[in-house]
């Protein structure tokens, strides 16, 4: 038993427990209560529907609303908030409920799951995740109840409200609206834009930085890691914003028709999505290149560690992007908001992004080969790129895609959503702390 116990260490837990719940998923999903015509999904299409909405990625191969009754859409709607929160979120909420322990073991793999430093205040910040949780949806919910009531009964505007902010807050992207239209029609509503975009970049930014906001009244002092991913995501967001405003500003099927505000907030929602929530209200295959390709530029980064999104994660890109000037720069310390950085920081940076870098274009390629010359090689890149930072946009490839294409999705979105170095760790046998027993002589290698 305590080798069976050693052997299920975090991330094992961490991949065994989100497999488990995307199979119970894909099973209720089936059931023909679950969508219109009484007969249920088929498996494969269940699984790849259970699998976006628990990693929080909205890739669909149905519409969401023309396909589900209102037992479906729950089904998807729990997926998504358990998917986004972590399911070790959730078993310590109904251990609270229960009154019982969180015990070491447990303890250890929430570190993994929110992607925590230390496992000191862990169960505290565990509370703190369900409450700001709580608090984020409900408001979001509520906004978006009244700008839907003035369209449609107030009964179902709450419940648009509800699916709508749970699904952005977990960045997830599922919507209501059918015929894969997203949030198209409400480009230039301010309401629908501006809370979706709330939702989203809470969701992203992480909840280690939330609870560092939160305690800031109290320790006037924030860390490294959270001036890193606030800053990170300015940057990222108002840079994206101006370069899709310049770059579709005279496109007839997107921002051209619209007013002034429209294009503004057309604009602003295109540069948040892709950070990594899925919706949109720009037709993303009528993009242009330009933009497609910035797109991609920011699904491949994603958003904040220990947050309900996908990606490399922006601390990742802003510690690369720091080593590389100060290489430039020829100083020997890479240094952020005068911290030195340390070289394991460094290598773990590197090999996230390169083993991503490794699967975007692995899974590109084997969409190249079992999807055939239908599509052009954007839209192959585009549609893995996605899946890998669970983003959930689309040039229209997924609904299209062959049995064996939907494999390498599903594939792809889990991957994502463990993040590839958790993934590599359950996979193999090495663990970190584990020292060469051997020291070898340095070796020199031309670089450039």
């Amino acid at each position: 038993m305590k080798k069976i116990r050693d052997y299920f260490d975090p991330p094992k837990i961490l991949v065994l427990g989100f497999a488990a719940l995307i199979l119970i998923g894909a099973v209720l999903l089936t059931l023909p209560n679950a969508t219109h015509d009484g007969e249920g999904l088929s498996y494969l299409n269940a699984l790849f529907t259970a699998t976006s909405a628990t990693c929080v990625t909205g890739l669909v191969v149905v519409d969401t609303a023309d396909t589900f009754t209102t037992f479906g859409e729950l089904v998807i709607l729990t997926l998504i908030q358990i998917g986004g929160l972590g399911f070790m979120t959730f078993a310590t909420f109904f251990a609270f409920l229960l009154g019982k322990r969180i015990s070491l073991r447990d303890r250890l793999v929430l570190q993994e799951a929110l992607n925590n430093i230390s496992i000191s205040g862990i169960v505290r910040l565990v509370k703190r995740v369900l409450i700001f949780t709580g608090i984020i949806e409900a408001t979001g919910a509520a906004i978006l109840a009244i700008r839907f009531s003035l369209d449609m009964p107030i009964g179902k505007a709450i419940y648009w409200g509800i699916f709508h902010s749970i699904s952005n807050f977990n960045n997830a992207g599922f919507d209501l609206n059918g015929e894969f239209r997203s949030l198209t029609p409400y480009v230039d509503d301010p309401a629908v834009v501006l809370t979706v975009c709330a939702l989203i970049t809470l969701g992203g930014i992480g909840f280690i930085v939330m609870n560092e906001l939160y305690e800031y009244h109290d320790t006037r002092r924030l860390s490294v890691h959270t001036k890193v991913v606030l800053l990170t995501t300015l940057i990222l967001t108002l840079g994206a914003a101006i370069l899709i405003f310049s770059f579709e500003y005279g496109n007839a099927k997107t921002l051209q028709p619209l007013t002034y505000t429209g294009k503004v907030l057309g604009s602003l929602f295109q540069a948040v999505t892709p950070r990594t929530a899925g919706a949109n209200t720009l037709p993303i295959g009528d993009l242009t290149q330009s933009t497609l390709f910035l797109i991609i530029f920011l699904m491949y980064i994603g958003a904040g560690p220990g947050s309900t999104a996908g990606g490399i994660k922006i601390t990742t890109f802003a510690v690369l992007s720091a080593a590389v000037w100060s290489q430039i720069k020829g100083k020997e310390n890479v240094v952020m908001f005068r911290r030195r950085i340390v070289m394991e920081t460094i290598f773990k940076a590197l090999t996230v992004a390169v083993i991503g870098m490794f699967l975007v274009m692995v899974i590109t390629m084997l969409l190249t080969i079992t999807e055939g010359e239908r599509q052009n090689f954007i839209v192959y890149l585009f549609e893995a790129t996605s899946a890998f930072g669970t983003v959930g946009l689309s040039m229209g490839l997924t609904p299209e895609l062959s049995p064996v294409g939907r494999m390498i999705i599903i594939f792809t979105m889990f991957a994502g959503r463990l993040g590839p170095l958790t993934l590599a760790y359950a996979l193999t046998m090495r663990r970190k702390g584990n020292k060469d027993p051997i020291g070898y002589p340095k070796g020199k290698i031309m670089i450039g």
